[in-house]
């Protein structure tokens, strides 16, 4: 009938989500004169249910309608209307005048009635069909706040709760194991598509004995812990001593003087190493302040052959108590070591690389260093914390002893789809972590997965009443993140191409609940708004919410591939606690072995849980159903004026930096005014122009990723390394280079990656407007 392929060809160009109800107002009017117009065309008197008017070779009533010509319109009213505007439809599409007048009454009669009846049955149909099908068109609105509240009001505290307390009855079983169980709980939930995503990768796990440091002048040894070896094992926890370890560290023994580097800076070096020969030497490295990797990178390269690993307790929260236990730390960059950029897949040929550097490293705790600079009881003082430092005339000889073994295992990640209805090839995903291979983090991996559990379960419920996504929501648990965020990496590289394309943003859960004092977001330049907003909206206690500031930090996690490898925007929430000292960054990178109940101690009545689920469950919602990404360009470019700010770059000349970010303002200044303004409302509002400008909105930040970085700091250089360096981290990075090496060759390296990327993204935005100009155009 007529009303199908009307209704067919909005359908078919994507306008039904997007019309008003003037419009289908409209369209029901014009659908019920287009009814009328074509049964009285000729070859419409025999009606048929599918609309499909055939005409036999031999009819000699219609030799001039030629329907071929005739294309679907763009326009939301329909094919009918097209014609209806079409100048020359009179005059090639009346009916052409009867060619005898010879007919009875009674022929003339029954042909009335007939047409008559279909006209009116027609009109019928055409009305109830319409508003049958009137649900379809104007189908409930994804992005409807009220659906948002729907949605997360089921996130309740005592269901995350619950999910915390069941996850840790887990006994201790291989990572296929752990996440078979999280697989059945979502599946239980209703989630679509859940799978597992399995992956054999070599991971360094400790042996049979625990490593450890020995006194060369009086023979005393002592576990990591500070435990001297002579105590009964049992007394000693055997579990966390042996994985009192550095995974992926050189294996073997070592017995040198211990030289202290504190945090193991530019500066600490030049110092040291002014005053003594560093080669072969081991070093006592405060952690914090910087990348771990990127110390024992400069560690290594000024000829050190081992290192004693310790978290300074004065750069620990006061609500922390960790001085006598010692922790893990990963030497892993990322993925699998032995398929470096390539997914763990059978056939692929793999490396021996057990060992990621020449260094013998070992994480010990602060109660072991104070026995080893030989601190006394009165020099601690209970008013302040002093800092630990090894005595200038102090020589200690030390022998350390490592050992580990590197061995295939098989880690798998949980991947979960509720597809999208509109742009179900967009993805949202959204990630939490679990870990059945020690007990390092193990309140964490538990509260991370009771997070991202308790969102599932909310969406769902809507979904079993009809509610879908305009885009497909990808929920992840991640297996190995402890080795080296090595379950994401694997599925990254796995599925690269697609995700390059496809993913839209990334939303982590990695250790929600670290502290109860201050909620911390962390969010990148394009999702900064974004996160401020949902931040405002849903705020457990409102004293606490002003405080916190959004900002482009490195996080720790699962983030890194999505980050780093896709430019894709990143977000992530957690509380915190106040930080005592301004190198207390980084210090995540310690997995301490934590009890089971330390979740409920820090939050009793799982209500920053609650906050942190609700926070992520906007963010994620609004991204998968706004008709227009809610990014911010200009935003972008406002970071990148920052990042060229103060006096750290007077040695430097950076004229041309600035200029071309200056014009990087400007064009994303346009881009957000002129296109992204438009799309956001709904009467200005077209599929086409909305598809091409989400394009360009996906893809903002992957002009920002360059081609190498130091170890340990990000190739995504919107990015900084903390809250206090604003400086883009490369050139942080060079800069201090070129103090140690007295070269200013790494200096204009990073110079040119950093115009390089500047300049891609202004171009990028301005090709998109140019984009929009031409389909303008043509349009016209």
């Amino acid at each position: 009938m007529a009303y199908h392929k009307v209704h067919a060809d909005q359908r078919a160009q994507g306008y039904s989500l997007y019309m008003d109800n003037d419009d289908l107002q409209a369209t029901a009017l014009d659908l019920e004169w287009d009814m009328e117009k074509e049964l009285e065309e000729p070859g419409f008197d025999h009606f048929r249910l599918d609309g499909a008017a055939q005409h036999p070779p031999g009819n000699s009533q219609s030799p001039d309608l030629d329907l071929e010509p005739i294309q679907p319109s763009m326009s939301p009213k329909g094919r009918f209307q097209r014609l209806q505007e079409d100048p020359d439809y009179i005059s090639r599409y009346m009916r052409q005048p009867p060619k005898s007048n010879r007919r009875n009454f009674c022929q003339m009669f029954k042909v009335l009635c007939t047409v008559l009846i279909v006209f009116i049955l027609g009109i019928l149909i055409g009305y109830y069909g319409h508003k049958k099908c009137l649900p379809s068109t104007t189908s409930p609105e994804s992005n409807n706040p009220h659906v948002f509240q729907e949605i997360l009001k089921e996130i309740k505290a005592e269901n995350i709760q619950q999910t915390y307390r069941d996850l840790l009855q887990f006994p201790r079983e291989d990572d296929t194991d752990v996440a078979m169980k999280i697989l059945t709980r979502w599946t239980s939930h209703g989630l679509e598509d859940v799978q597992l995503a399995n992956y054999s990768v070599l991971l360094d796990l400790p042996g049979s004995s625990s490593n450890t440091v020995t006194l060369a002048n009086s023979g005393e040894c002592f576990y990591p812990s500070g435990q001297q070896c002579k105590r009964e094992t049992k007394e000693l926890h055997s579990q966390d001593l042996l994985y009192s370890y550095a995974a992926y560290s050189a294996k073997g023994t070592l017995e040198a003087e211990l030289v202290d580097v504190q945090y193991g800076t530019v500066e600490d070096l030049v110092r040291i190493q002014a005053i003594t020969d560093v080669t072969k030497k081991i070093a006592l490295l405060k952690l914090g302040q910087s990348p771990l990797l990127y110390k024992l990178s400069l560690l290594e390269d000024a000829g050190f052959g081992g290192v004693l690993l310790y978290v300074d307790p004065c750069d620990l929260p006061r609500t922390a108590a960790l001085p006598d236990q010692a922790f893990m730390v990963s030497l892993n960059g990322g993925g699998d070591p032995s398929t470096p950029g390539y997914p763990s897949s059978d056939g692929i040929y793999r490396q021996n690389r057990s060992n990621l550097t020449t260094l013998l490293v070992q994480p010990v705790s602060a109660a072991l260093v104070k026995k080893l600079i030989s601190l006394s009881e009165d020099s601690i003082s209970k008013d302040r914390c002093i800092p630990l430092e090894l005595p200038a005339t102090d020589k200690k000889i030390i022998s350390l002893n490592i050992q580990s073994v590197a061995t295939y295992k098989t880690i798998s990640n949980v991947i979960g789809y509720l597809k999208g209805t509109v742009f179900p090839d967009r993805y949202v995903v959204i990630g939490s972590h679990h870990n059945g291979l020690n007990n390092y983090g193990g309140q964490e991996w538990a509260s991370s997965t009771a997070v991202i559990t308790a969102l599932i379960e909310a969406v769902m419920l809507k979904a079993k009443r009809g509610w879908r996504p305009d885009r497909t929501m990808v929920f992840c648990s991640w297996g190995g993140t402890s080795f080296g965020n090595i379950g994401s990496y694997e599925w990254g590289e796995d599925l690269q191409r697609v995700l390059q394309r496809n993913v839209v943003a990334y939303i982590g859960l990695h250790n929600p609940v670290q502290g109860n004092s201050t909620l911390q977001p962390i969010a990148s330049p394009s999702l900064q708004q974004l996160a401020a907003e949902s931040q405002s909206f849903n705020c457990m206690e409102k004293t606490r919410c002003p405080g916190s500031n959004v900002s482009s930090v490195q996080i720790q996690g699962d983030s890194d591939y999505f980050i780093n490898h896709l430019g894709v925007p990143a977000m992530q929430f957690s509380y915190e606690d106040v930080q005592t000292s301004e190198n207390s960054s980084f210090l995540r990178e310690a997995l301490f072995p934590v009890h089971p109940t330390k979740a409920e101690e820090l939050d009793p009545s799982f209500r920053l849980h609650e906050t942190i689920a609700k926070l992520t469950g906007q963010v994620t919602l609004r991204i998968a159903t706004e008709p227009v990404l809610p990014f911010n360009a200009l935003d972008i470019a406002l970071e990148v004026q920052n990042n060229l700010k103060g006096n750290f770059y007077d040695h430097v000349d950076t004229q041309q930096l600035l200029a071309v970010a200056s014009r990087l303002r400007d064009t994303a200044e346009l881009f957000q005014s002129d296109e992204m303004r438009p799309a956001n409302d709904p009467k200005e509002r077209a599929p086409l122009r909305v598809r091409m400008l989400n394009d360009v909105l996906q893809s903002l930040e992957k002009s920002f990723v360059v081609r190498q970085a130091p170890p340990g700091l990000y190739r995504n250089i919107l990015y900084r390394l903390d809250e206090r360096r604003s400086q883009f981290s490369v050139l942080l990075e060079a800069l201090e280079h070129c103090k140690l090496h007295q070269s200013n060759e790494t200096v204009q390296a990073a110079l040119s990656e950093v115009l390089n990327s500047i300049n891609s993204a202004q171009v990028y935005f301005k090709a998109g407007l140019g984009v929009f100009e031409t389909a303008l155009a043509g349009k016209k």
